[in-house]
């Protein structure tokens, strides 16, 4: 063996080394690859080695030794060597190895080039390792057998990688998937237990008024007959007094037993559009629309929800009665029926009232918060009850314009 080939042996098998070694060494991927173009350039002698990628057509350098920055600036081809490749369809037709002969033009100073796709194990061509020189030059077939097993080695950590990537963005999509999973576990197990507390309070409160409401039925009775017997007008006064406050605690047991009673639902197809307007028109004869007016806003087709129409009436009775005390005389309140998309539609009550504390706002819907002096404070946490029940939202705007209370209902065919 000639002094020359012993030379080439030797290496070889330094390379091959190197090789091996490679694959137990930690790296990124760019470091690995780098190594990699380092390994080729040092068995070839190259002038510049380069790791591209094709991903959807479009170009992808990955490694390259010299760095780009540093290669000679008249070839250019970071951006002529996907030209090239594509142009010779390397991807798709090249053979193990090809060497290029042409193209001095586009290869500037360089005038030999070994090109090597980078192969997955299915067979499937991702890329290319190119060897470029400046002076002509032969390979072996053992040296270009190690530039093929380098690309191999280039490809599948590549491969790996985008694999890794793939993963981790479906990894992250399913952590996502099931933290959405359990807040919502979460969240009906809330429902369940609050539900739970609920009905037994409910018990516990039926139970209460029950108690209450027989001796309260008893005083009622003894204030009504006294005031028969005590024709004093300052008795009257003290008696009117008593029977206003017991006729207030009846109101109130009988709010109380609305808000915890289970909200069972008998549910009938409903056409919002007559409903309200049945409903309004016999609200008009109630106390605290006197001298006031409503306007109703209906769409010109019909819409209809999945309703319990009795309690969809305890909702809008008590809407109605709240707007019409919060206005004067003379003025008027506006319903308006409004699909607010193809799946739901909103009911919108306004009244030109004073506008009600932002502070206050968030709370009107807790029970016994109530921004009137008569007021029990229970009247909206029962809307919000069977709002809730029916799968709506109820929504309280106010300003300076007044006040718009918003009934969104789920629209059925």
């Amino acid at each position: 063996m000639n002094l020359q080939n012993s030379q080439s042996v030797e290496q070889q098998r330094d390379v091959l080394e190197s090789l091996a070694e490679l694959s137990d060494r930690a790296y990124t991927l760019s470091r690995y690859l780098h190594e990699i173009t380092c390994e080729v350039c040092q068995l070839l002698n190259s002038d510049w080695t380069i790791i591209t990628v094709c991903e959807d057509t479009n170009w992808q350098f990955f490694a390259s030794n010299p760095p780009l920055d540093e290669v000679d600036s008249e070839s250019s081809l970071h951006t002529e060597l996907a030209a090239i490749l594509l142009q010779r369809e390397l991807l798709h037709h090249i053979n193990d190895v090809e060497y290029q002969l042409d193209y001095q033009e586009q290869l500037g100073s360089y005038t030999y080039s070994l090109g090597v796709p980078l192969r997955t194990i299915y067979g499937k061509e991702i890329g290319t390792l190119y060897a470029f020189h400046q002076h002509p030059c032969q390979h072996s077939s053992e040296t270009i057998s190690i530039v093929k097993s380098l690309a191999e080695r280039a490809a599948m950590a590549i491969e790996n990688y985008q694999l890794y990537q793939q993963q981790r963005l479906s990894d992250q999509r399913l952590e996502k998937e099931v933290a959405t999973g359990l807040r919502e576990i979460q969240a009906i197990q809330s429902k369940l237990a609050a539900q739970e507390r609920l009905a037994e309070i409910g018990e516990f409160a039926a139970l209460i008024v029950h108690e209450i409401r027989n001796p309260l039925t008893t005083i009622e009775m003894g204030l009504n007959y006294a005031k028969k017997l005590l024709p004093v007008a300052s008795d009257q006064k003290r008696l009117a007094l008593a029977l206003n406050e017991s006729y207030r605690l009846k109101q109130l047991l009988t709010e109380i037993l609305l808000y915890t009673k289970p909200q069972v639902l008998k549910r009938s197809r409903v056409n919002l559009s007559d409903f309200l307007s049945d409903l309004l028109i016999q609200l008009r004869d109630m106390p605290e629309a006197v001298d006031r007016q409503i306007e109703l806003t209906c769409p010109q087709t019909d819409i209809h929800v999945s309703a319990d129409q009795d309690k969809l009436k305890q909702v809008f009775i008590n809407l109605v009665r709240n707007a019409f005390e919060a206005i004067a005389p003379g003025e008027k309140i506006r319903c308006e029926i409004s699909p607010s998309h193809l799946e739901q539609v909103c009911i919108h009550i306004h009244n030109g009232g004073e506008p009600i504390p932002p502070e206050i706002l968030p709370q009107l819907t807790t029970p016994f918060c109530s921004t009137k002096p008569s007021g029990t404070g229970l009247g909206l946490a029962i809307v919000k009850r069977i709002v809730t029940a029916h799968d709506g939202e109820l929504t309280i705007h106010s300003s300076a314009i007044g006040t718009t209370v918003s009934v969104q209902l789920l629209i059925v065919p």
